[in-house]
């Protein structure tokens, strides 16, 4: 039995266990709804709650209520989004997507993300909309798995795209996490549609400290992070362009319960912040709360002002 609590909030999964609700599923022929105090969902971590308090700021100056909860698993927050008790969340596409169909269609299903963003949404709205969800349109901002290497490395050996790498038949020790074995979008990608000479995997996670100086140091030659990691610069580190596009389509997607918000009033706010928010904006908002120490919410406040959107 699986009890969804979360700050005292008892949150009732509608979904918890297989399929959409009865409720959900009626809600899908309902008109849109436009309520105007929301919850809007933080996933607990620094981009998520930067993206939250974005959206929040931006739909109180729109004039609704608004309040965040921070829910930090996506097995709790997504049936509390169902349901209702959670009106908008900041969601990434083929992740999302792919979740959406292991929950449908069970853990070996094939993945429907992709590296093709038209393809990814439709996907994802295809499994969302039977569940009551509304999938936004994807904004600008894209967070995808990506390498880095040294600075110095890139220049010594001229690399500038993953391309580049396996082109100069490098051997290359990854720091990455132990499940890069056998993800696609890891060694054997990395293999198969770069080239690229992996000699072993270094289990030191994704973008921790720990895989960032084992890069820096030398010990390994390259280390799985994202593209909106704020702290690459501090190790001397860069991304080498995912050139054939090995990653998904990670685009930043708002995602809302369409039977509370799913009118064109809360698109419309929250497409001001898609049509701006860029992948280097976001790097840089995170690395103001990781390496600076200043809270998202400030944050999120002085750059939609300086955009120009409060």
């Amino acid at each position: 039995m699986r009890v969804c609590v979360v700050l005292g909030l008892v949150l009732l999964p509608a979904g918890c266990a297989g399929g959409p609700a009865l409720e959900t599923r009626d809600a899908v022929t309902a008109p849109p709804g436009n309520s105007k105090d929301l919850v809007v969902g933080s996933a607990g971590f620094t981009e998520s709650d930067l993206l939250a308090q974005m959206y929040a700021l931006l739909l109180r100056h729109a004039g609704y209520g608004t309040r965040l909860l921070t829910v930090a698993n996506r097995e709790l927050y997504e049936p509390a989004l169902e349901s209702g008790q959670i009106d908008v969340v900041p969601e990434y596409a083929a992740t999302f997507a792919d979740w959406l169909n292991a929950k449908e269609n069970g853990p070996d299903a094939a993945p429907v993300g992709s590296p093709d963003l038209r393809t990814t949404m439709a996907a994802l709205r295809r499994l969302a909309g039977p569940r009551g969800l509304t999938v936004l349109d994807p904004g600008r901002a894209v967070d995808q798995n990506a390498f880095a290497v040294a600075g110095s490395y890139a220049r010594e050996h001229r690399l500038r795209t993953l391309s580049d790498l396996g082109r100069s038949g490098l051997p290359v020790r990854l720091a990455a996490g132990d499940e890069c074995v056998q993800r696609p979008y890891c060694e054997p990608g990395l293999k198969e549609v770069y080239g690229i000479d992996i000699t072993g995997i270094d289990p030191k996670g994704v973008g921790t400290t720990q895989a960032k100086k084992a890069v820096q140091s030398g010990q390994d030659q390259m280390v799985l992070t994202t593209t909106t990691d704020a702290t690459l610069s501090e190790f001397g580190l860069v991304i080498l362009a995912d050139d054939k596009h090995l990653q998904n389509a990670d685009y930043v997607v708002p995602v809302v319960n369409r039977a509370r918000v799913g009118a064109q009033g809360v698109t419309r706010v929250l497409d001001r912040v898609n049509e701006v928010l860029t992948t280097a904006d976001l790097a840089s908002l995170n690395q103001q709360v990781d390496s600076w120490r200043r809270l998202p919410e400030d944050v999120a406040r002085a750059y939609l002002k300086e955009q120009g959107l409060l």
